[in-house]
């Protein structure tokens, strides 16, 4: 249904797509797979909240790009210690991650391309606005988020951050990313470096 809705892409040229793993590897894979464009990884982490890590307070880019939820960490009294072993702690796990997916294989030139970024959902959106910052910093020539689904107010946030927003569904109840599936399996790294097999950004 996303592809579907990105179908003006079709044929564009320096085309690439982009998924944040692992579960938007599995979105990207088919938005590639149906505008006939390559697919990658750009990989971003949420900095969870002290004993509640589903809870973003913040997230950190590949790149080094950082991003905080200032109102959320003050109403949480989430001390600076805190913030900066988990800044590490999600440092070394992007590390891993790329080494994992990419091998050797050097990141994309994002230059003069037309990038769509993708995850399987949204909920506080702290992961996608690093991700976009960080993306915001090459030198492409056009971004697009493009979403299953996420709360109204986020989608917009971001929306106003890049070029285009493309969101299938921006429920007024939202509850949970995992909510708007049938079935929200854990996506594995073994999962992932198989989407990417073949494809070259």
């Amino acid at each position: 249904m996303l592809a579907e809705r990105l179908d003006f892409l079709q044929g564009r040229k320096g085309l690439l797509v982009l998924g944040i793993p692992r579960g938007g590897v599995v979105v990207a894979a088919e938005v590639a797979r149906a505008l006939d464009a390559p697919l990658d990884v750009f990989i971003a982490r949420k900095l969870g909240a002290p004993h509640n890590p589903e809870l973003a307070v913040g997230a950190v880019a590949s790149s080094g790009e950082v991003v905080f939820d200032e109102p959320l960490i003050a109403a949480l009294g989430v001390p600076y210690s805190y913030l900066e072993a988990e800044i590490k702690q999600q440092q070394a796990e992007i590390q891993r991650r790329m080494k994992t997916y990419r091998g050797d294989r050097p990141p994309p030139d994002f230059k003069d391309r037309t990038v769509i970024l993708t995850d399987d959902g949204v909920a506080t959106g702290a992961t996608m606005r690093a991700a976009i910052q960080a993306l915001k910093a090459t030198e492409l020539r056009e971004l697009i988020i493009a979403l299953p689904v996420g709360p109204p107010d986020t989608v917009q946030e971001l929306a106003d951050m890049v070029d285009r927003m493309v969101c299938l569904h921006t429920p007024a109840f939202f509850w949970a990313v995992g909510g708007f599936y049938m079935d929200f399996s854990q996506t594995t790294d073994a999962e992932v470096i198989q989407l990417l097999q073949g494809s070259q950004g």
